[in-house]
């Protein structure tokens, strides 16, 4: 794990610079969500089923805004993330709506040092596995987490989606796992004119690395599925669909931009 400390770090303070541009961006729009809106996605809502009466672990949980959606269906949520900055807005924003919630700040592979308990639902999406360096301390985590019975669930961006270059016209990083990405970064996926800039510090997964470190756990994988769109528009040179879902201009219908994967725990 030689310099991963300094990656993360890096990382922290970039997700705390970003989190300032986040909260009154129109892409989050706290402020409908506010007014009773969810912030989650029609992927991740029918593939999980009903959470209500069920203990949730979001990890990456960002602000927070997903993990309070899931709160408004039901579920008992606690929320991690590395950024304080998120997870301090995270708390304010439960107060803010009244909903119970637990939030830790910590590095996702300390977490078992920072939370007791388990839950029936173990639960990540969108832009999350690619902070990571290796992914068998992150299965543990999960498993560690997981009461038997319970279920892991991920919805993330494709890595198809991580091969192409920042504009989208050409492969230029690798499939596998080959080390970390380094990249310098001007304002942020919700808006990409912030006046902010920053390094970041990445890891490309593929799908075989994400379901073998899972199954090593020994959970079962009950579905793998891949989805022809991204429910964000958070790419370049993307169009809205009839369906309201986003695809690459020019590649639509031809490359899988999400994935989503069950693990149960046996």
């Amino acid at each position: 794990m030689t310099n991963h400390h300094q990656y993360f770090e890096a990382n922290r303070n970039a997700w705390n610079l970003r989190t300032d541009i986040h909260l009154n961006s129109e892409f989050y729009n706290v402020e409908a969500w506010k007014n009773g809106g969810t912030s989650l996605n029609s992927i991740e809502i029918n593939e999980m089923g009903d959470v209500s009466g069920k203990k949730l672990l979001h990890l990456q949980c960002h602000f927070g805004q997903d993990t309070l959606s899931w709160a408004r269906l039901g579920a008992d949520v606690t929320g991690c993330d590395l950024s304080d900055k998120a997870v301090e807005y995270a708390r304010q924003l439960a107060k803010e709506m009244n909903l119970p919630a637990q939030f830790v700040c910590c590095n996702l592979y300390d977490l078992p040092k920072h939370l007791e308990g388990t839950f029936d639902i173990v639960f990540t999406s969108y832009g999350t596995v690619g902070w990571l360096p290796d992914l068998k301390p992150w299965a543990e985590v999960i498993n560690h987490f997981l009461k038997p019975g319970g279920f892991f669930y991920i919805a993330d961006f494709h890595p198809v989606m991580w091969m192409f270059d920042e504009k989208m016209e050409y492969f230029k990083y690798p499939y596998h796992n080959s080390g970390v990405i380094e990249t310098e970064q001007v304002g942020t996926y919700a808006d990409r004119y912030a006046s902010i800039e920053y390094k970041e510090f990445g890891w490309n997964h593929s799908l075989s690395e994400l379901i073998n470190n899972l199954a090593g756990q020994g959970l079962r994988i009950e579905f793998l599925n891949e989805h022809p769109y991204s429910p964000y528009n958070c790419f370049d040179k993307m169009v809205k669909g009839d369906d309201g879902n986003f695809r690459i201009q020019g590649l639509e219908g031809i490359i899988p931009m999400v994935y989503s994967i069950k693990a149960t725990k046996l």
